[in-house]
């Protein structure tokens, strides 16, 4: 295992990750300090995915034509740069163009830091190599979202914005001691791939990953808002909670790389979890009796997420070499996708009705999406 490179994988992805995620315990501050509305402010994560899941896919494409290198060590700059200029916005327009850029930035290193892992393991090392580099993104709710309500407690959420950058510079100069200069791979190879790449299972695949960031993507962006709502948890007191239910995801995201490689079929391994948490989804949502319940059903639910997701990644990489960045930039922008519909869906329906609609949403685009996951087992990649 190339362990170096994954450790500064996974402090760059965990930058990537926070840099739009920890925004969830500063809704209400934000929204009284910018003036707004707090589904505005929520909606953030909308106009960053929809810059992510752009970047997602060009910087793939580029990474095959010009080495992963430049992209790996130039995008956490812009990031850097970006979240520091977002704490000094005076206003949310301008606060919302800087978030862009940072989006961009993120879709840019995440795709194709995720080929550069996989292309250093084999195949049945992927599933633990891609877990690890993931766990990045984990950290990101056991570590960030609580350092970020304990942080901005004390110096607010622009004080927290400045820190992440710092953090996002530091996995600049991390790749750089770790990530080898090489160029992308020969043209006659990837053209040779191109059908290949293009092929059903591909877009099922990506597919049935917009269904699962749905689902996720409506716990994550809004559990702290929810604790807030339902228990009227103080921005200081979520720290704990959050970090407890976190845990799920770290733990669930080793465990998963661990279950991809040891289990023969990986898709059956996915659909299984997915289907699980879509039923952890509907009681978090749907029954909340007392604070100590929803947390253990938040930790439940990020735990089976986290499960099947390192077996999805594995099948995103198991393509040719020359073509795999441009593959896992397609699947971060399906991801992006996924964002913008749990930010724009969960928007709607805390104003209709409170947060009792994500429940049998969650579930029903847990079992659409295993079904599509089912059916892409019978077609080669």
């Amino acid at each position: 295992m190339p362990w170096a490179l994954i450790a500064a994988a996974c402090l760059g992805s965990f930058a990537a990750s926070s840099s739009g995620t920890t925004r969830a315990p500063f809704l209400i501050e934000m929204s009284t300090d910018l003036g707004v509305s707090m589904p505005l402010v929520a909606n953030l994560v909308s106009l960053t995915a929809t810059a992510w899941g752009i970047t997602s896919a060009l910087g793939g494409w580029l990474s095959d034509r010009i080495g992963r290198w430049p992209l790996l060590i130039g995008a956490p700059l812009v990031l850097a740069a970006s979240l520091v200029l977002q704490a000094v916005s005076s206003n949310f327009i301008v606060l919302a163009t800087w978030a862009v850029v940072g989006g961009g930035a993120c879709g840019t290193f995440m795709g194709v830091m995720f080929a550069e892992v996989a292309a250093h393991v084999e195949d049945r090392q992927r599933g633990r190599a891609l877990g690890w580099a993931m766990s990045g993104q984990s950290l990101t709710l056991v570590i960030g979202v609580p350092m970020a309500a304990a942080v901005g407690a004390l110096i607010g959420w622009r004080g927290w914005l400045v820190c992440l950058g710092a953090i996002a510079a530091a996995s600049s100069l991390a790749l750089l001691a770790t990530v080898p200069r090489a160029r992308g791979g020969s043209t006659g190879l990837r053209r040779r791939s191109e059908r290949r790449r293009l092929s059903p299972r591909i877009w099922g695949l990506l597919a049935t990953g917009i269904a699962e960031r749905i689902c996720y993507g409506l716990a994550v962006v809004y559990f702290a808002t929810f604790l807030q709502v339902t228990y009227q948890f103080s921005l200081a007191a979520l720290a704990i909670p959050l970090a407890a239910v976190a845990i799920g995801n770290v733990v669930g995201t080793i465990l998963g790389g661990q279950l991809a490689d040891r289990l023969y079929d990986r898709l059956l391994t996915y659909s299984v979890f997915m289907v699980l948490s879509g039923f952890a989804a509907l009681a978090l949502f749907l029954w909340h009796p007392h604070p100590t319940v929803s947390i253990g059903l938040g930790f439940l639910y990020v735990l089976t997420d986290a499960l099947g997701r390192p077996s999805l990644m594995a099948n995103y990489a198991a393509v040719p070499e020359q073509v795999r960045g441009t593959v896992m930039g397609y699947s971060g922008a399906s991801a992006s996708i996924g964002w913008i519909g749990a930010a724009a869906l969960g928007a709607v329906i805390v104003s209709l009705g409170g947060f009792d609609g994500f429940g049998p949403l969650s579930l029903a685009l847990a079992l659409l999406g295993t079904a599509i996951a089912l059916w892409c087992r019978r077609i080669a990649i």
